[in-house]
């Protein structure tokens, strides 16, 4: 993992969006994967993957902030401690790269069950991040794995590319914004957020809360609405340099504080994205 973390950065409008897995890759990416299938005769090839096939069945990928991570059985896919190869039998603990293809028959191989966003990005497990960074690291990853470039590989990579996909869009969209960010460091520290508490929230900030919602429902011109942005958004850099800190020092509880906070004001931006009109 590479070291070397800068500051946090609010996304720019050019930051790339999570490609859909059935979405087409662009022209300008190109498949870095070479070799060959290896001399597996077809009789040997065609058990293999029917078995796998069924192995993979266990596997579903990973969603957004809030929902389980991915879970596969490592039993079912490895059989012992050093996995194997899925294709070739060949051993799987040393794969080249990424990890993500067997060095022996060039095989993708399934999303490794252990691995962790920060892991997968290839960025350290804090809270402080380089986004251009994270960026550069997604588009190599789906170069790497995107089903555009398994369309002629056989269905059980596909079915692995499809997975991966997915994993890779979910790891970007949750490291990239500060709040998903954040929420997911603290479950990785065993500390979650359930959806709908106010987590003992101090009667002053649940009145701002509920001022900042009379005056977006009140307002009625576009200068009322700029300014009500300005406030959140200075609310949610106020919030997020706390989170920071609260990191640093390990203080996990005064993190789930400030977070709970963001989500508070994350919910006011969704509600001024669906009250914007064209004035």
């Amino acid at each position: 993992m590479r070291s070397g973390t800068l500051g946090i950065q609010d996304p720019a409008p050019s930051v790339p969006q999570p490609i859909s897995s059935t979405s087409r890759v662009g022209r300008s990416l190109s498949n870095p994967r070479t070799g060959d299938r290896g001399d597996i005769g077809r009789g040997q090839m065609w058990g293999r993957r029917t078995g796998a096939l069924l192995r993979v069945r266990g596997l579903w990928p990973a969603g957004v902030l809030g929902r389980r991570p991915l879970s596969c059985s490592a039993a079912s896919l490895a059989g012992n401690s050093s996995p194997q190869c899925w294709n070739c039998g060949g051993p799987g603990s040393h794969m080249r790269g990424d990890g993500f293809f067997c060095p022996q028959c060039r095989a993708l191989q399934p999303p490794d069950p252990t691995r962790d966003y920060f892991s997968l990005l290839d960025c350290n497990r804090a809270f402080r991040v380089d986004t251009a960074k994270l960026q550069t690291r997604y588009q190599e990853l789906q170069r790497l794995v995107h089903p555009d470039f398994f369309s002629q590989r056989s269905q059980t990579e596909k079915d692995f590319s499809e997975k991966h996909s997915t994993l890779v869009n979910d790891a970007y969209k949750t490291l990239l914004a500060p709040l998903s960010r954040g929420l997911y460091l603290l479950k990785l520290h065993g500390v979650e957020i359930p959806e709908g508490t106010d987590y003992e929230m101090d009667r002053q900030f649940l009145m701002e809360i509920m001022e900042i919602n009379e005056k977006l429902a009140e307002a009625q011109s576009e200068a009322a609405m700029k300014e009500i942005e300005s406030i959140v958004r200075a609310k949610q850099k106020e919030l997020t340099d706390n989170v920071s800190r609260a990191f640093e020092q390990d203080d996990l509880e005064k993190a789930k504080e400030m977070l709970t906070k963001m989500r508070y004001f994350s919910n006011v931006e969704e509600k001024i994205k669906l009250k914007k009109i064209p004035f």
